[in-house]
């Protein structure tokens, strides 16, 4: 077989896959990153619920959240598809969202509004064995949140 029918062939291949798996990437409706947001999920809330006082541990897990989410999903927290806050516990005027979330104490909390009203939430708790790797963190963190965006 001739060399140039082989490129042909291999450039045709090329040209195909892409008509068929860009024009996802180009509906307006991806994160920051390029993934894709499910169509079915209104908004996801990443909480950082911790307690008036506050140790190294606590005040990292808060600090590398709130760098992680404006670092990558800085579009998202602008129009509202991303919420984010640290939330104390100790304050009364926090009782409404403390109870939501069934929040204790230190914790990192990432709830999930569906369009059909649906809620649900959920404590990560890996967050705590990434602080030592600030890298490792926001990584770990970017991909759980992509994954709530995508409806996962």
């Amino acid at each position: 077989m001739n060399k140039k029918y082989v490129y042909a062939g291999i450039g045709i291949a090329v040209v195909l896959l892409l008509i068929f798996t860009i024009p996802k990437y180009f509906t307006g409706n991806v994160t920051a990153s390029g993934i894709p947001i499910s169509g079915d999920v209104e908004k996801v809330e990443i909480y950082h619920f911790h307690a008036t006082s506050q140790c190294y541990s606590c005040k990292t897990v808060g600090a590398y959240a709130e760098e992680t989410i404006n670092t990558y999903f800085a579009n998202e927290l602008k129009s509202g598809k991303i919420v984010f806050g640290h939330i104390n516990v100790d304050l009364p005027e926090n009782k409404v969202l403390v109870d939501k979330y069934e929040a204790k104490g230190a914790s990192l909390l990432i709830g999930v509004s569906y369009k059909d009203g649906k809620f649900s939430k959920e404590e990560n708790v890996n967050v705590w064995y990434k602080i030592s790797n600030k890298e490792d963190y926001m990584a770990y963190l970017k991909g759980i949140i992509e994954s709530k965006l995508s409806g996962e």
